[in-house]
């Protein structure tokens, strides 16, 4: 090893700068002093939150590049209920913030969030993590925001997903392309157009998927939420009409075999369940009781519509059970429970309608 006496009076060499990139971190902070100490801390709350929250599919399309996505408000939409029953919430502050021209009329931005998420009890954890994105206009900070703040939320409360469907940022985006671009890329979307409809006059071929490396599952957003409804069976619906257990366990490894999450599975489960216990009541009625012939009872089709009900809420995007009861005690002064056929399918028909007017 060689050393290198530097002369006193002369200066050291100057290190290279290098773009910094704003690192991922994460911290703790206790409760204050005080706190009750059965309050549970943020870990718990977070698992708490973790097991409450539903999936969040690729239902948004991106028309000009062509490929779907997860959206920051389906992402707020799954973890708005759970964290307001776990009293969770997140305080976000921005750390630092760079913005440079892009082109004639773009501004790239990349900046540092920090998020704190509080439990009941004071603590917190502190998460810091890059955002960055371009907009031609004065959305390229929001679009950072968030876009850190939904990445956030997937990697930290590990929202589920579908396994088989490819990250956003396995597509690669695009520069603003110039007018002569625009021009040559709008004919070239125009044959595609034309090829996509003799395909399907041909064939009815589904047209080819954005990327090789993933095989497409019946659980993977490729098309607006309306037409997936339409495609998709409705297992659920299946579950309550099934007339016994043998029809229901058809119904349960349909759903498993389409790549169905457990989350989706357990509620098949449930349904079941419900329908084992009331089965069981009926057979243990009294034995002077003369038994009637099986008929549709009102109270079947009502839980059915129920159903119905909660399913369109969630494709309107209202996760939470109380978001839903609240709705429908608002414009029918009763709980769904308590609520007619007619009142819920109407209020199912509203939430579906407010689902294909969102998607359009």
């Amino acid at each position: 090893m060689t050393v290198t006496q530097l002369h006193p009076n002369q200066p050291a060499p100057a290190p290279v700068a290098a773009e910094a990139v704003p690192p991922i971190r994460t911290a703790y902070e206790p409760a204050p002093s005080g706190s009750p100490a059965d309050a549970p801390r943020v870990f718990q709350v977070i698992h708490g939150v973790m097991q409450d929250v539903m999936p969040v599919s690729k239902d948004k399309q991106n028309t000009q590049q062509n490929y779907s996505f997860r959206g920051v408000d389906d992402a707020m939409s799954a973890m708005a209920g759970p964290m307001r029953n776990h009293g969770c919430f997140i305080a976000p502050e921005v750390v630092e913030h760079r913005q440079r021209p892009r082109g004639e009329k773009g501004t790239h931005t990349v900046l540092k969030m920090l998020y704190r998420i509080y439990g009941p009890a004071g603590d917190c954890l502190l998460v810091t993590l890059p955002g960055e994105a371009m907009d031609s206009g004065d959305k390229s900070t929001n679009k950072a925001m968030s876009a850190a703040l939904k990445y956030m939320l997937f990697w930290v409360f590990m929202i589920p997903v579908d396994s088989r469907s490819i990250d956003d940022s396995d597509q690669d985006t695009a520069p603003i392309p110039t007018a002569p671009q625009q021009r040559q890329q709008g004919g070239h979307r125009q044959q595609q157009r034309r090829n996509g409809q003799q395909q399907r006059q041909q064939g009815g071929q589904q047209q080819p998927r954005r990327s090789n490396r993933a095989e497409a599952g019946p659980w993977e957003q490729q098309a607006p939420a309306q037409q997936q409804r339409q495609q998709r069976p409705d297992y659920l619906a299946q579950a309550r009409k099934a007339p016994n257990p043998e029809a229901f366990a058809k119904v349960r490894a349909a759903a498993v075999a389409a790549g169905a999450p457990p989350e989706f599975v357990a509620q098949l489960d449930q349904v079941d369940a419900a329908k084992r216990q009331a089965a069981q009541k009926s057979q243990q009625a009294p034995a002077g009781q003369q038994q009637r012939p099986q008929q549709p009872q009102p109270n079947e089709e009502q839980a059915a519509a129920v159903g119905e009900l909660y399913d369109a809420a969630r494709s309107a995007g209202v996760t939470d059970r109380a978001e839903v009861e609240q709705l429908f005690s608002s414009k029918y002064g009763r709980a769904s429970a308590e609520g007619t056929v007619e009142q819920l399918r109407e209020m199912r028909d509203d939430l579906l309608d407010a689902a294909k007017a969102a998607s359009a």
